[in-house]
């Protein structure tokens, strides 16, 4: 029972990171699964039979809070669930630990991208709004579909960043789209986990404490991803990826860093993570504060021309000024 309960409050909060970052939900439940001594392949499964129930919740409250862009969730779901299958299909049978560090290198790089980026620039809004490529987004659900399913986590971390850097999307709608879409992924690995392992290893007690604590928190996800500024969010975002990988490298055997080492730079990410998230909340009220400004100048203008308009004569009204001196009578605005 103990257990059971551990479980519902890992889904639960590894949901509310998922839900207002994008990303995590595998990577802290399958570490916890496996920290429990459960086998990576069974660990996967059963993360992913809990996300099919997680996802969908998540995502009809993205929909709800308006944070879907659903033409990026088809362009990027569809290949994401084959990709997904794919490494449901491999990892029953394969180790993927050669390639773990490969791909945190990789996330490393771009979360570093991320966290300079939000830390220092905000939101590029130049491409904003502008549609994200199909020839993009369908590699990247092939990739993030496959890792996720093989690493039992990872649909996020490479998704939620590739769309970021793009600057096409505000960061509210990429984790909203690639949240929703996760629901085709989570579906797709479980069915390749059932045909190459049957339910072998699978504990559905665990599968349902993880889904209970994640529909508890899916919908506070969504309305608090609405509610945090934009900026703030890609700081937070470039952090978790920035920590998560460096921590999977430290402790791969590439490096396999002792402990004094890890803890060292575990430090010096939280300090630098701090002062970055502290930045970008300061810069994003200062940029509000312009804005408010901004709009006010452009409204204050815009009554200013309206009242031109309306009380500039035009020709018809010159006429009727003669009309009503001719018929002896002044002119009344009322007429």
């Amino acid at each position: 029972m103990k257990t059971l309960i551990l479980l519902a409050l890992a889904g639960l909060g590894a949901q509310l990171v998922d839900g207002s970052l994008g990303m995590a939900y595998g990577v802290t439940s399958t570490t916890l699964l496996l920290a429990l001594g459960t086998n990576p392949a069974a660990a996967s499964a059963t993360i992913h039979l809990a996300e099919i129930g997680t996802t969908l919740a998540s995502g009809l409250s993205h929909w709800k809070f308006g944070n879907v862009d659903w033409e990026v969730v088809a362009k990027v779901g569809v290949p994401g669930a084959v990709g997904a299958f794919a490494g449901a299909t491999v990892l029953s049978n394969l180790s993927t630990e050669v390639a773990a560090p490969v791909m945190s290198l990789i996330l490393l790089a771009l979360g570093a991208y991320l966290l300079v980026r939000f830390t220092f620039r905000g939101i590029d809004r130049r491409n904003l709004g502008k549609p994200v490529r199909k020839r993009f987004l369908g590699p990247l659900g092939l990739v993030a579909g496959f890792v996720d399913a093989t690493g039992g986590g990872g649909w996020g971390p490479v998704g939620t960043p590739a769309l970021l850097a793009s600057g096409r999307m505000e960061p509210r709608k990429v984790i909203g789209s690639i949240d929703t879409s996760e629901f085709l992924v989570a579906l797709a690995a479980s069915l390749g986990f059932l045909f190459a392992l049957g339910s072998q290893g699978i504990d559905f007690a665990w599968v349902a404490a993880l889904l209970l604590g994640g529909l508890v928190a899916a919908p506070i996800a969504a309305w608090l991803v609405r509610h945090v500024p934009p900026r703030l969010l890609g700081s937070l975002v470039g952090g978790v990826i920035v920590l998560t990988n460096t921590r999977t490298l430290l402790r791969s055997d590439w490096i396999d860093a002792p402990d004094p080492v890890r803890y060292a730079v575990y430090a010096a990410i939280y300090a630098i993570w701090a002062a970055a998230v502290a930045h970008s909340f300061r810069q994003y009220r200062k940029d509000r504060v312009q804005e408010s400004a901004d709009a006010l100048a452009a409204e204050a203008a815009r009554l200013a021309e309206d009242g031109r308009h309306l009380h500039t004569p035009d020709a018809a009204d010159a006429a009727d000024l003669e009309r009503s001196l001719r018929a002896g009578r002044p002119a009344d605005p009322r007429d």
